[in-house]
């Protein structure tokens, strides 16, 4: 996928989250953000969309030392849906005038616009997600769009430790996990060793290489495996190789 596809979907998953929650209870918990509300997980994916749309408008160039940002938020649960939709289509307005090029700050690999767009996309994705299992739905996602979401997760998983500090822990002398789709050809290769961890580029030797544990299951269910909304030990997913090494990534892998 590339920026404008991005985009696109950020608008197709903002509709999609907000048909699950428009008309439910508020205050249905959301057992995959332990403590939450319908009310909370929506107003925390608008307050993810006004923070990001005030970053790309502002096209930041270090990190931003405040994250207040006016949320124009209404005072009744049941009105942050339509309040979810006023903040993506204030996004999707700076999206159309902003080079996604543009050289810009963030906190994960990439140093340019179209950061903050994908990463959007992926809040939304998930939490859309989340907001259907509180409602007792299953979550569909489109193959192409989970295998993205699973290589932006891998991606920028090392760069998040500061929010994220488990992943200091992903540590190994040199040992890999490989991530791989049983509903098409996608892997992904992650290598930890003694001073940190990352994804092995698509041309390296070690992507045909045996791993030492292989996770196998479909694009979406590895999506929201990585972001811990499925269980490894579920029938959805086939673990192979050192079990050990496996426990270790999902019990620091929490985003």
């Amino acid at each position: 996928m590339n920026p404008a596809h991005h985009v696109t979907a950020v608008a197709t998953e903002t509709a999609r989250f907000v048909a699950t929650v428009r008309g439910a209870d508020p205050a249905t918990p959301v057992a995959s953000c332990p403590g939450w509300t319908l009310a909370d997980l929506t107003r925390h994916t608008g307050s993810v969309h006004r923070w990001f749309t005030v970053l790309l408008s502002r096209r930041i160039q270090q990190p931003p030392t405040s994250r207040e940002v006016d949320l124009h938020l209404p005072e009744q649960a049941d009105a942050y849906p339509d309040w979810l939709v006023a903040s993506a289509a204030e996004a999707a307005q700076v999206f159309a005038a902003t080079d996604p090029d543009a050289p810009m700050w963030a906190w994960g690999r990439d140093q340019h616009a179209r950061f903050w767009v994908r990463r959007m996309l992926f809040e939304t994705l998930v939490h859309r997600a989340d907001a259907e299992l509180a409602l007792g739905l299953t979550p569909h996602i489109d193959h192409a769009l989970a295998a993205d979401g699973i290589d932006e997760f891998l991606t920028n998983l090392p760069f998040a430790s500061f929010f994220a500090p488990g992943t200091a822990e992903l540590r190994g002398p040199d040992r890999t996990i490989r991530f791989s789709c049983t509903d098409g050809d996608e892997d992904w290769v992650v290598r930890l060793q003694p001073d940190g961890f990352g994804l092995v580029p698509d041309d390296a030797q070690a992507r045909t290489a045996a791993a030492d544990a292989t996770v196998r299951g479909t694009a979406a269910d590895l999506l929201l495996l990585l972001y811990g909304r499925l269980n490894r030990n579920s029938d959805a997913f086939q673990l192979l190789g050192d079990e050990d090494l496996i426990a270790h990534w999902f019990t620091h892998s929490a985003f």
